[in-house]
């Protein structure tokens, strides 16, 4: 259990949740929360969809009204960290102030990875990571417009949609051979491609954008690396992000493809954790060392570290689950598909309600499903509790997956 203060920085999903679970916890010390950005906490899934449609104002995205952090004693800074002094235990800010804390618990999150072609700094270039972004881009877009999306991962594909349903014409460039082909399966990916082609959005495969043409102030187009031209009025970049270690590895603590922590999401100074998008952390459920980037990994994340600081400590074991909503269908994924060697499809492709089941040595690791949400439930309850069913059973249309989990789930 700790005692003194708690800082957390950033105040995105993971930091809003372990400053509220904090308080669920009865923790009765300092709670600061450190906001660099111009509004409070907000969730981040809608940003590409709902809210890019015209769905509310900013106070629809708020995970709690102001009030709430006056009431539950958490100091909601609006303010930048900028240095740690750990022999100290200080966090410096950019206005020039500096926090006490007993326990620092860094939620940095990532960022955007930038382009590095020419043109890519003219203001008809866009992301789509913060709701100042996607704000903009709202205010932005206008029927009738050419939009070319580099990059067909989740956010990509999801303003693609968004786009499209917008009245925009949208190309994708995607340098990989399928959509979304790092995080899905090859029969995930073959959906949804026609899906989007069949709504209108034009997708260019294993083609990079070499150059964004202007006519000095604004886009009118993208050169392709295999030579071929696309007109466009406005660039949409959804190609990663990278995690924000830099605060971290200036203070002197261990960072890779993220803020290095153990099991119990700790960093090597005993009054540090990290959480979250930024975190690389060990773990007992997969081996070696994940960083993942979803909600649920950065709520369950601030759940674990709420609990270890008030006194009850175990190692992280979340299982992750993912969501992504594009045009009418609704992709969801629960568990770890990585080295997978057999899939099998379960539910019907040609209606577009399907989810694709993948093992590994006949060990069931994940499941993939379009606009088939109990496969997903089903698979979030199983996996969690370690259980599989065999290829044959989930092949089996007439195999009861309710009652495999009462064999599995104790």
């Amino acid at each position: 259990m700790t005692t003194g203060p708690v800082v957390i920085v950033g105040a995105g999903h993971a930091g809003y949740q372990l400053a509220a679970s904090l308080r669920q916890h009865g923790f009765s010390e300092a709670i600061a929360l450190v906001n660099d950005e111009g509004h409070l906490p907000y969730q981040r899934p809608p940003l590409s969809k709902a809210y890019l449609k015209g769905a509310g104002g900013p106070d629809s995205l708020m995970f709690r009204p102001e009030k709430f952090y006056a009431d539950q004693k958490i100091d909601l800074i609006s303010d930048r960290a900028v240095s740690i002094d750990r022999a100290a235990r200080k966090v410096a800010l950019a206005s020039g102030a500096s926090l006490d804390y007993g326990h620092l618990v860094l939620a940095t999150g990532a960022r955007n990875r930038l382009l590095d072609i020419p043109n890519a700094n003219l203001d008809s270039v866009r992301y789509l990571r913060t709701l100042d972004e996607s704000q903009s881009l709202r205010d932005y877009i206008a029927a009738g417009q050419r939009v070319v999306v580099i990059g067909a991962g989740f956010i990509g594909l999801e303003f693609a949609a968004t786009a499209q349903a917008k009245g925009l014409e949208v190309d994708v460039v995607e340098l990989a051979p399928r959509v979304m082909a790092r995080a899905v399966t090859a029969e995930i990916s073959e959906h949804f491609q026609s899906r989007h082609t069949a709504a209108g959005i034009r997708i260019h495969l294993g083609v990079q954008v070499t150059s964004i043409e202007s006519d000095g102030s604004k886009v009118t187009g993208v050169s392709l690396s295999d030579g071929r031209h696309i007109k466009a009025d406005l660039i949409v970049v959804g190609v990663g992000v990278l995690p924000n270690v830099e605060l971290a590895a200036e203070a002197g603590l261990k960072v890779a493809a993220g803020i290095i922590v153990d099991e119990h999401l700790l960093t090597e100074d005993p009054n540090i954790s990290a959480m979250g998008d930024c975190a690389l952390y060990a773990s007992r459920r997969f081996g070696g060392s994940l960083r993942l980037e979803s909600v649920q990994n950065a709520t369950d994340h601030a759940r674990c570290i709420a609990a270890r600081l008030t006194g009850d400590a175990k190692p992280y074991d979340g299982l992750p689950w993912f969501w992504s909503d594009q045009g009418p269908d609704k992709l969801q994924m629960v568990g770890l598909t990585t080295g997978y060697d057999q899939v099998v499809v379960r539910g019907d492709r040609a209606q577009g309600a399907f989810s694709v089941f993948c093992y590994k040595e006949r060990q069931l690791v994940g499941i993939e499903s379009v606009n088939r949400a109990g496969d997903h439930m089903f698979g979030r309850r199983l996996l969690a509790a370690h259980g599989s069913i065999t290829p044959e059973q989930a092949a089996d249309a007439r195999f009861d997956l309710k009652g495999a989990l009462t064999s599995n789930v104790a």
